[in-house]
């Protein structure tokens, strides 16, 4: 039976993992790697890894830090931050990643999506959306950490990333991250509707029935979720947890 996949997104900040409230009030967590050999231990289905402040400081995320989450890591996983290049994609797959995820260049240059996964295949480039109301109260994308407004809506955005090849596509809403109180399921639902191509839905996830009713309701692929994983209980307490896999087919069951 398909099930849905169900994936950890683990926010690195000076070589740190963090977690953040609606992109910011970070909190430190501790050590990355040790977080991936935990999720090992839980049996995973999936990792990301976004290195949140690389495009504001003009650098790529490590391709020495995405090797030694190649070397420890038994599920596939995707990286992003500050990807701008053909030959920095390149470098990071070499180093062991599955996927790239690309946000802000994606905006600035759509074109870069076309090159990318003509070189590289749609399945290898996954494209984040990160997306909020502005002063007016119009939904547009945002770039740059949540910093910077595109022209773009959500769904007009995730249009042309697939028109240029993207093979999926990450939807995030700023205002629901790190309040565990639900996804945005109108906004999940929008964006699934109108591609053709997997769509991963992020922001929000509080409880394990929200990864149901982001694929039942909003028609989600797949589902990811930050502080889920990374907290318990109602003080949020740091500790590493996922869902047994029982619980999992429980969860997307008829």
């Amino acid at each position: 039976m398909f099930r849905p996949r169900v994936i950890p997104v683990l926010l690195l900040k000076n070589n740190g993992l963090v977690k953040s409230i609606k992109f910011k009030d970070f909190r430190y967590l501790g050590d990355p790697i040790n977080a991936v050999r935990l999720f090992n231990d839980l049996l995973a289905d999936e990792l990301a890894f976004l290195d949140i402040t690389a495009t504001s400081e003009g650098r790529t995320i490590s391709a020495e830090f995405v090797k030694l989450v190649g070397d420890e890591a038994n599920m596939p996983f995707s990286v992003g931050g500050g990807i701008r290049s053909v030959k920095e994609i390149q470098h990071i797959l070499a180093s062991g990643a599955e996927k790239v995820i690309i946000n802000t260049h994606a905006a600035e240059n759509p074109d870069f999506i076309r090159d990318a996964s003509n070189e590289f295949g749609s399945s290898t480039i996954a494209i984040s959306i990160d997306v909020k109301r502005n002063f007016f109260g119009k939904e547009l994308t945002y770039i740059n950490s949540g910093r910077k407004s595109t022209k773009f809506s959500p769904v007009a955005f995730t249009k042309l990333m697939e028109e240029k090849g993207a093979g999926e596509i990450i939807v995030n809403s700023i205002e629901n991250d790190g309040m565990m109180e639900g996804y945005d399921i109108d906004l999940i639902r929008r964006v699934s509707e109108s591609v053709r191509i997997p769509v991963v839905a992020l922001g929000g996830a509080g409880r394990y029935s929200d990864f149901s009713k982001a694929v039942k309701e909003g028609y989600a692929s797949a589902v990811a979720a930050g502080s889920m994983f990374v907290y318990h209980g109602s003080r949020k307490a740091v500790l590493i947890n996922y869902p047994e896999q029982q619980q999992l087919k429980n969860l997307f069951g008829d």
